[in-house]
Parts: C-alpha cells; structure tokens; sequence
C-alpha cells in the first residue's frame, strides 16, 4: 500500500478550502461541453490545482458520482504539467452520468487543451 501515495493528489494540487474554490468562481474563464463545465483562472503559483463540483443533482448515483471524479482526477493527473499556473473546478453536466469512460477522458483532455490554450494567449497579451 505504501507504493499507492506515488498515484495520489497531492495537498498542494487540490483546492482545499471554500475561499479557493470561491476565487475560481468570482473570476473564471469558462469551458464547456455535453458533459463537463471547467471554471479556470490563473493562480500565483508554479503548480496546477483542481477543485471537483459533481453535483447529486447531475448525477443521482454516489457511484456514478464517483467514477466521474476519478475519471477527472485521473485526466488531470495526466495532464497537470501543462497546466501549471492554473486554478480549474470541474462540474459535470447531466450526460456525464450516461457517458462512457474514455468519452469522458476525451472531453476533459478538450478542456485541459482549451485552458491552456487560454493560459498562454493571456501569457503572450502581457509581454
């Protein structure tokens, strides 16, 4: 078991409190699809965080909530170096319950390009 906390999200890689997740809100860039909605914005650090909003109205069942956030969490694994500087809170849309694994791995590797896209165009506006 020792060798699993390789595979975890770390501390710093989440938003942990409700002020942070907050910020997200207050001024965020949105990106959405039939399945997800992500809200990013540009956070002071050198590192990625994601913050998960799988609501029980989208998705009746604790197990398909549950599998959507480990879908999510294991895409943003996947793809956390290329987002570094980024705050990101994924919320699922009523079709994610429905949908496949990999329709979902691809709707959210659309999203994580979309945010990075954005973080680098707004890089470049300010040089």
């Amino acid at each position: 078991m020792a060798g699993s906390s390789l595979y975890r999200l770390q501390k710093e890689k989440r938003l942990l409190s409700a002020a942070a997740v907050s910020r997200v809100f207050k001024k965020a860039t949105r990106s959405r699809d039939k399945w997800f909605t992500v809200l990013y914005r540009a956070n002071e650090k050198d590192v990625a965080r994601l913050g998960l909003a799988i609501s029980k109205k989208n998705c009746r069942y604790a197990t398909g909530r549950n599998r959507i956030k480990r879908v999510v969490r294991e895409s943003f694994r996947r793809h956390q170096a290329s987002l570094s500087g980024l705050d990101m809170v994924v919320m699922n849309q009523p079709a994610a319950g429905a949908a496949g694994n990999q329709q979902l791995f691809d709707s959210m590797a659309g999203h994580w390009r979309r945010c990075q896209q954005a973080r680098d165009d707004e890089g470049a506006q300010e040089r």
